[in-house]
C-alpha cells in the first residue's frame, strides 16, 4: 500500500516539471507573456536574496544593505559576477572588523 503512495506522489510531483518542457515548443505566446515569464527568474532571485541581506548580522541590517548596494554597484559597472560577489563579501567584512 506504501509503495502505491510513493508512487503516485512522483507522478504528482513529476508531472507539473516535465509537462511544460513538452508544451513549451508547440504553443506560441504574446509578446507581453513572453516579457512577463522573462522576468519570473529576477523576481525568485530578488525574493531570495533580499531577506538574505536584511539578515547577514540581525543586529546591524545596514551592513547587510551597505553589502547588497555594493554588489549592485559593481554589477552595474559591469564587472564578472564572482567578484561582484567577492565584493559584497568583502563589504561586510570591513564593516563587521
Amino acid at each position: 500500500m506504501i509503495i502505491w503512495m510513493i508512487i503516485g506522489m512522483a507522478v504528482v510531483t513529476a508531472v507539473p516539471r516535465f509537462l511544460p518542457a513538452f508544451i513549451v515548443d508547440f504553443v506560441r505566446f504574446p509578446r507581453w507573456v513572453d516579457q512577463w515569464l522573462n522576468a519570473i527568474p529576477y523576481a525568485a532571485l530578488g525574493a531570495l536574496i533580499f531577506p538574505g541581506i536584511l539578515t547577514v548580522k540581525p543586529d546591524a541590517p545596514q551592513v547587510g544593505a551597505a553589502a547588497g548596494l555594493a554588489a549592485v554597484l559593481l554589477a552595474w559597472l559591469g564587472i564578472h559576477i564572482i567578484f561582484v560577489v567577492l565584493g559584497a563579501i568583502a563589504t561586510v567584512f570591513l564593516l563587521t572588523m
